[in-house]
């Protein structure tokens, strides 16, 4: 591949990351609003063009009307109300489609022109399969809204989340190597380490994402709105039902917060010091540079993280959360600079 068509095929990565970025804020905002079910079929084509006149918007009401929400918990609702939560779901799901049009498109350009190498033809037919693995995820997560408990399963949801963080994992990945210069990789040993802290420090920042979709899918920020204790205790002793056994991990709100705090509190000495380690290393300007992002970016993270737990009684903030689970992307898109910085020799990057 010439230069001028690796930078071509990164930008396109960038854009198609950023509306990755943009699509989970919406997603969020959808959630915390209480909107996800308002569309009660997927129709991947037809769905998409809005309701255009009263009389479609009546029959979309009242195929809403049938699901277990509006007669649980919304049966009050008028028309206009509807419209509100009807225009969330609907946007999030017209940049998901849009996101799947910038993708495939420009990626059958660059394939017919013959612009990209073949070891880098799976990479981007996976992304691609991986986004419409992703479409069906949704749909399979608001399914299980629409039954009995007018709440969508927290597994079902945890795993659409964490397709998107894989999703921009791999496209933002794939981008930076494609800027990256050809040539040696440093073999400095406390280089290395730093990888290694690195590759872990990522984990961990995914481990985060899991244990928050789980804390949003059972609602359990409504519950121990305290820090640094969870009301009174370190440990909250409705940790460990005896009745749940192992699915305390993923039904219990105790354990489901507990969970996503001790990562956090992880992050937030693990960070620091492999920022310590990273400013006394033989590592480039650039990479040094991603390191003080990172730091700021975790700072920032956390801080929302805080307000987000302190402020969601009797309900969310919707602009604080939906602040914060975009602040899990960006951290994360940070942390993968960092590491991609650290595989490039010094001599080869200047700032």
């Amino acid at each position: 591949m010439n230069p001028a068509a690796r930078r071509q095929i990164a930008v396109w990565l960038f854009i198609c990351s950023a509306m990755v970025f943009a699509t989970l804020v919406v997603g969020g905002v959808t959630r915390l609003t209480h909107s996800g079910l308002s569309i009660v079929e997927w129709q991947p084509l037809v769905g998409t063009v809005p309701p255009l006149s009263h009389a479609d918007w009546l029959e979309v009401f009242e195929k809403y009307k049938q699901t277990p929400e509006y007669q649980q918990v919304n049966h009050s609702m008028s028309l206009d109300e509807f419209k509100g939560i009807f225009w969330w779901e609907y946007a999030h799901r017209v940049l998901g489609r849009t996101i799947g049009l910038v993708f495939f498109l420009p990626l059958l350009y660059f394939l017919l022109r013959r612009k990209v190498d073949r070891p880098l033809v799976p990479k981007l037919v996976g992304i691609f399969i991986l986004g419409g693995l992703q479409g069906a995820m949704g749909w399979y997560m608001v399914k299980s809204g629409l039954v009995d408990d007018p709440r969508v399963s927290q597994y079902r949801l945890t795993a659409h989340l964490s397709l998107a963080f894989l999703i921009f994992v791999a496209m933002t990945w794939v981008a930076l190597g494609l800027l990256a210069e050809r040539g040696g990789r440093m073999v400095d040993e406390a280089i290395l380490r730093l990888r290694r802290l690195g590759f872990w420090m990522t984990l961990l920042v995914l481990y985060m994402v899991v244990s928050g979709g789980f804390v949003a899918g059972i609602r359990a920020g409504k519950f121990y709105n305290t820090f640094p204790l969870m009301n009174g205790h370190v440990v909250p002793p409705e940790i460990w039902l005896p009745e749940l056994g192992l699915l305390n991990l993923f039904n219990n709100m105790a354990t489901v917060q507990f969970d996503h705090r001790l990562g956090a509190w992880l992050l937030a000495f693990l960070a620091p010091w492999f920022w310590l380690r990273l400013l006394g290393s033989a590592a480039s300007p650039r990479a040094k540079f991603a390191g003080h992002a990172l730091l700021l970016a975790l700072a920032g993270q956390i801080t929302l993280g805080i307000a987000t737990l302190l402020t969601f009684v009797p309900e969310p903030v919707v602009a604080l959360a939906a602040a914060h689970q975009g602040g899990a992307m960006l951290l994360l898109g940070i942390v993968l600079w960092v590491n991609h910085e650290l595989r490039v020799a010094p001599m080869q990057r200047g700032f």
